[in-house]
């Protein structure tokens, strides 16, 4: 009997994956720990003319030009405050480095398949085509973000311009 349980341990295991939880607001995220370069400190960035409000600028990160989208402006919260707790999250998506701003990051939770719900429709602040579910744990829900798509995401194609 146990060695069965052993099994099915190891089946969930394999196809479990790990997200990076962070806060905009009051909600939750996450994204795949995998897009993950490094988590930093908020530092100022050199603005760029003509760019979106939600594209704070670019920032020198050990001599590649990363261009830095504030998530918080992007999903239209009400108060985008700058403190100790800001973070830039550093992902790469398809061939580049880009770097998001965010409330906080909490911690790296492990989601089984059984734990991701699909997205809704509706009722969230950002367009379902860049979330990939709803991850319950517990008490908590977070709101999984397919950070692929939303930075390559026609809306977001300035980064791509930017970097050129």
């Amino acid at each position: 009997m146990s060695e069965m349980n052993v099994a099915n341990v190891a089946a969930v295991d394999a196809d479990s994956r790990e997200f990076l939880v962070f806060s905009l607001g009051e909600e939750e995220y996450a994204i795949d720990i995998l897009k993950v370069q490094e988590i930093r400190g908020y530092e100022n960035v050199t603005r760029i003319a003509n760019a979106p409000d939600f594209i704070k600028g670019v920032t020198n990160l050990r001599g590649v030009i990363v261009p830095i989208v504030d998530l918080r402006i992007k999903f239209h919260l009400d108060k985008v405050e700058y403190g100790g707790q800001t973070v830039v999250i550093v992902v790469n998506v398809g061939q580049r480095v880009v770097g998001i701003v965010v409330d906080g990051v909490s911690d790296v939770m492990t989601l089984t398949p059984e734990q991701i719900k699909p997205a809704p429709e509706f009722g969230v602040t950002l367009s379902a085509d860049f979330l990939s579910g709803l991850g319950s744990l517990e008490d908590r829900m977070l709101v999984l973000v397919d950070i692929d798509k939303l930075l390559t995401s026609e809306e977001m194609a300035l980064v791509e311009s930017v970097k050129e």
